[in-house]
């Protein structure tokens, strides 16, 4: 396949083939995913394409195939159930010619496969059973390759020499596939069969089936994705590891609480977010940690964690807690220039590939983001007031002050008061903030702004930060520190009003560039200053308008630039192209400042969406096109589908809707202007924890006219 050079931002994918043409069938488990197709297989054209099964960052099978003597089986319908959990296909046969009549005729045989991923291994049953009306005899045949591609080979990125493929080996009922990186990992991709082939090699298992009348058999597929020294323990029989798969599913659902509403289509978008959430959920070290999206980010990022984190708070304080922890263990503590570390940064990535074992790229423990460290500092603070678990906040509070520490020494290296970016090894990520194609930031001729750039959001983010870590050193009694943090708050709001305001936009400049110019530039960016809190009521009176107008609202939500801007494509990553986890930033920040209904309808925007994507779910972006009458949204070629911050999304629509929060210092439900949809005429919330009790709510209604009935030993405080 063609390939591309290994200098762009890790956000740029080689499109050969669009992943939104053809549906997609996604599992994952621990460090191990799999994409497959809609007939359950891996078909990985010349030309590229995501498909197949990964482990640690690389791909250990790039081809998977059925035939019934040598034809492929017509697909009937294939699904996942509710929870993300298992894949089952129906099929069944083509004619099967001899001579010049069917030998088989078409719909006599079905073949029933389910499949799901468990300790690094992929379980498959097929069930195959005989509808003709005679016996039938006739062969079965699985294909199958490895090509060990690294994650970044398979989004494009050439090398200029791989590792050493090895002989294959071959069982009576197994067979092994071998490579060892230039990592000096070996790396081993298994196949067990449950019953003898009639032939097998290292590219395809025969097997040779006679069926009565309404016979049926079933067989097992069991693929390892091992790493190290080889190994031939058997692994689980399909039913043992389908049960033992399963509880990990049953312990996490205690943590969340339920959500119900009177809308069957919002229920069915927050029960696959729900599920996406469990599915992308990894542990890590013991904590519970959600990975970035599939295929492309399924690792730990720290700006996604977090931001995933925050939406899904009040929902389940968990998330956050994992997040915390994680990010805390990985803080860098010292100057790192190949991995843009410095000491108190919080993380931008971990991978766990082959081409960053090498160091052919910086990403195995990568810190270019400016945006995480500060809100890491805010998640905190927003976890005590959750949580109320002060010994927690004791606990991480070094971490916060070496957060903070970074923010005024390295962030901040000019001294103007603004945090700044810029990579210091060429490998790395251009743009350090959530938006980090090459080309997102830019002056109002389209020239690209040069580092160091201040951009707008991270700003707001440090705002934010202060004041949360005001709060938490106010609860550990060091009042002196929080007085000084929340003077250091109410200092860089002023300033950043002053400076990066522009009447003429009206709203916030995107950013400052090397030379302090502004970037005189509409952008979402300026929707998470609401988000942030930082900006004055009568400047988000005018953002919230601006993000309202055509030029930015398409109907299906808010653009990340204005139609009007240089650069403006609906069809880039970040130029006009709209983001479900921004929109939900976006409507968080509406509603901190009053503008209920403006939030609803982002809300009811991107509940629309869901009517139109594969299983109800948010894809990582979709393309910016203003919406059609009677047609869904456009949907982006190599979006990841499921994306936590996406997934997450729909939890952070709705608290915002209902002004819905939870301090569990004061075991105190509060409602800030409760809002509901238009679509949506009661809520039901069961299982909602507030410090160390639960309880239940329900809210109906219209519009801000609704009623609040809460069953619980907690007060509410309900502001209209």
């Amino acid at each position: 396949m063609k390939c591309k050079e290994n200098k762009d931002s890790d956000t740029n994918v080689l499109v050969a083939s669009a992943m939104a043409a053809a549906k997609s069938l996604t599992v994952k488990h621990a460090n191990t995913f799999a994409v497959f197709d809609q007939n359950g297989e891996i078909r990985v054209p010349d030309t590229g394409g995501d498909q197949g099964i990964y482990h640690h960052g690389t791909r250990f099978l790039s081809g998977y195939e059925f035939f019934i003597e040598h034809a492929k089986p017509l697909l009937l319908s294939s699904d996942i159930t509710r929870d993300n959990h298992l894949i089952t296909v129906d099929m069944t046969n083509p004619d099967v010619i001899s001579g010049s009549s069917p030998r088989i005729k078409r719909g006599e045989i079905h073949v029933f496969r389910s499949k799901f991923l468990w300790q690094t291994r992929c379980y498959e049953k097929y069930r195959i059973k005989n509808y003709a009306g005679e016996p039938l005899d006739f062969r079965a045949t699985v294909t199958f390759k490895a090509d060990f591609a690294d994650i970044f080979e398979v989004r494009g990125m050439c090398r200029e020499r791989k590792g050493q493929f090895q002989d294959g080996r071959l069982g009576e009922q197994w067979v092994e596939i071998g490579y060892e990186g230039l990592d000096g990992i070996r790396r081993l991709t298994r196949l067990d069969f449950s019953i003898a082939p009639e032939n097998l090699s290292v590219r395809q298992a025969t097997f040779a089936f006679k069926l009565d009348v309404a016979e049926e058999i079933d067989f097992e597929v069991i693929v390892s994705c091992l790493m190290g020294e080889s190994t031939t323990s058997s692994p689980d029989t399909y039913p043992i590891a389908y049960q033992e798969s399963l509880k990990p599913l049953i312990m996490w659902r205690g943590s969340e609480c339920d959500i119900s509403t009177s809308n069957a289509h919002i229920n069915s978008l927050l029960t696959r977010a729900t599920s996406d959430m469990r599915m992308l959920l990894t542990e890590e070290n013991g904590l519970l940690y959600p990975y970035a999206g599939i295929p492309w980010f399924c690792t730990p990022f720290g700006r996604d964690g977090l931001i995933t984190a925050l939406e899904t708070l009040w929902f389940n304080p968990d998330i956050s807690r994992g997040v915390l922890e994680y990010l805390a263990d990985h803080q860098a503590d010292q100057m790192n220039v190949a991995q843009d570390a410095e000491p108190g940064k919080i993380l931008h990535e971990i991978r766990m590939g082959e081409m960053t074992n090498t160091g052919e790229l910086p990403f195995s423990q990568y810190y270019g983001s400016a945006d995480a460290t500060p809100m890491f500092i805010l998640l905190c603070g927003k976890y005590l007031q959750r949580s109320g678990d002060v010994a927690f906040a004791r606990k991480i509070w070094p971490h916060i002050e070496r957060a903070l520490t970074w923010i005024d020494q390295f962030g901040d290296q000019d001294g103007d008061g603004f945090v700044e970016y810029a990579r210091k090894t060429e490998h790395g990520i251009e743009n350090q903030a959530w938006k980090d194609s090459f080309d997102s930031v830019f002056h109002q001729n389209g020239t690209l702004a040069e580092a160091p750039i201040a951009i707008c959001e991270v700003q707001a983010y440090v705002f934010a930060a202060k004041k949360e870590a005001a709060f938490i050193a106010e609860q550990l009694g060091l009042n002196d520190l929080a007085r000084n943090l929340t003077q250091q708050a109410c200092s860089l709001q002023q300033q950043f009003e002053q400076v990066f305001w522009d009447p003429d936009l009206p709203g916030f400049v995107i950013a400052l560039d090397k030379n302090k110019k502004p970037c005189r530039v509409r952008a979402s960016n300026m929707g998470h200053c609401l988000f942030a809190g930082i900006a004055s009521p009568q400047h988000a009176r005018a953002v919230a308008d601006l993000l309202m107008e055509d030029r930015f609202f398409s109907g299906w939500g808010v653009r990340t630039l204005a139609q009007d801007e240089p650069r403006y494509n609906p069809m880039s990553y970040h130029n006009g192209s709209i983001w479900p986890h921004d929109n939900a930033l976006i409507a968080e920040g509406l509603a901190r400042y009053g503008f209920k209904r403006e939030c609803a309808r982002v809300f009811t925007a991107m509940s629309d969406l869901g009517r139109f994507t594969e299983l109800n779910r948010f894809p990582e972006l979709f393309c910016g096109f203003r919406r059609r009458p009677n047609q869904g949204p456009t949907l982006y070629p190599v979006a990841c589908s499921p994306q936590a911050w996406s997934a997450a999304a729909p939890f952070s629509l709705l608290s915002s809707c209902l002004g819905l929060s939870v301090d569990g210092l004061a075991r105190q439900v509060r409602f800030h202007h409760p809002y509901l949809p238009i679509d949506i005429q009661k809520i039901t919330i069961r299982n909602l924890s507030v410090g160390d009790a639960v309880i239940d709510c329900a809210v109906t209604g219209q519009a801000e006219d609704v009623s609040i009935q809460v069953t619980g030993d907690v007060s509410v405080l309900i502001h209209k």
